[in-house]
């Protein structure tokens, strides 16, 4: 069996890869501002990181997402969330952390 090609784009058309990278950048507006969001995949992901919506660790090889305010320019306020925590963010409320015995009022 020979190796599968590889197909090019038609001229003029850019590849579904959209950059050229693994990863695909666009622009989200929502009732808590304008965020750009990266798509990050799993091969992309070479590190672990805190998500800010469930405060888990996103391990090494887990594709996530990443997000940062749109008039960052610089993208120094970045955060890496799972997908499912990115999605609900204006669903969820701040977390409370409680001592063991206090009410939960």
């Amino acid at each position: 069996m020979s190796p599968r090609k590889n197909r090019r784009a038609p001229s003029g058309r850019p590849d579904k890869g959209g950059g050229g990278g693994s990863w695909a950048q666009e622009t989200e507006e929502g009732p808590d501002g304008e965020w750009v969001v990266r798509a990050v995949s799993g091969a992309g992901a070479v590190k672990a990181y805190r998500c800010p919506g469930c405060d888990q660790e996103i391990p090494p090889g887990i594709g996530h997402v990443v997000a940062w305010p749109a008039d960052d320019q610089g993208g120094d306020d970045r955060r890496h969330w799972h997908r499912p925590c990115w999605q609900a963010r204006t669903r969820r409320s701040p977390r409370v952390r409680r001592s063991r015995n206090a009410p939960r009022y």
